[in-house]
């Protein structure tokens, strides 16, 4: 028997042919568990044409690919900064799966227009930024946190952060923001709910090849940055994925608080 057969995932961000949340939506659903399926909601014409090529159904394909594994899978549209659209998100989930067991934020804000000097950032732009990221996290958690609280058997929650969440960079000062954010949340959500059996982590990927590098064309700055890793090359989604789905299993039972890094070696400090 798989070994998260019977556990209900909800994961965010899972909409995108090349993303982490479809990759680890999928790991999860390898493993057993039933997978809600959580994005934006995009219009197909704002597809990129690798997914129109595809014929990519932003989370109705996800879902479909969790179904394939053999278990099922809930596509839902939600805005995770949207208190009532998360509640719903969580009832939702309990109505069709009468459970939740894990919890991977993944959401975040396109990378582009926030990545500018700080005299030339938009106020707008860095709240939005931190509000997907930073409340959209917060919410989420809150609201599933509830679930696990009365179910009184623990749970997993994996946090997405960043490389950006280790290190600061120029012209990146609202996704530094958030993604040390994160970090900062994985560990205080660790301190607070170890104690319900509750394990809370966090990943930390440096360069992958996910649509959020589609503007750099896969060109000599998405080589470059290959080159500046030690084994030469960038991640894919599957990997990161996989790190995320290793986080819900047995195995991980004693990691708790952790931030921990994925960049072929690109950042080796805590």
């Amino acid at each position: 028997m798989p070994e998260l057969d019977g556990k209900v995932a909800i994961v965010t961000g899972a909409g995108r042919l090349r993303g982490i949340g479809r990759a680890a939506a999928v790991g999860l659903a390898r493993l057993g568990a039933n997978v809600v399926v959580t994005g934006t909601g995009r219009s197909p014409e704002n597809y990129p044409q690798y997914e129109k090529d595809a014929g990519w159904s932003d989370i109705e394909s996800t879902a479909e690919q969790v179904r394939a594994e053999g278990t099922r899978a809930l596509p839902l549209v939600v805005d995770v900064t949207n208190r009532g659209h998360v509640q719903t998100m969580v009832d939702r989930t309990l109505q069709e799966f009468g459970r939740v067991d894990i919890l991977m934020n993944n959401a975040a804000y396109a990378r582009g227009a926030d990545r500018t000097p700080i005299l030339d950032l938009d106020p707008d732009m860095f709240q939005k930024v931190m509000d997907v990221k930073v409340t959209g996290t917060y919410l989420c958690t809150a609201a599933v946190l509830r679930a696990l609280v009365d179910q009184g058997e623990g749970g997993k929650i994996v946090n997405v952060s960043s490389g950006a969440g280790k290190r600061g960079s120029a012209n990146t000062l609202a996704y530094n923001a958030a993604n040390f954010a994160i970090v900062g949340m994985t560990q205080s959500m660790a301190k607070e709910l170890g104690p319900q059996g509750i394990n809370v982590n966090c990943v930390c990927p440096g360069a992958v090849d996910t649509f959020r590098m589609d503007d750099l064309d896969r060109g000599e700055r998405w080589e470059q940055m290959a080159q500046n890793t030690p084994i030469g090359r960038n991640g894919t989604d599957d990997e990161v994925g996989g790190l995320m789905v290793y986080l819900c299993t047995e195995a991980a039972s004693w990691i708790t608080g952790q931030s921990i890094n994925i960049n072929g070696g690109t950042i080796m400090e805590h």
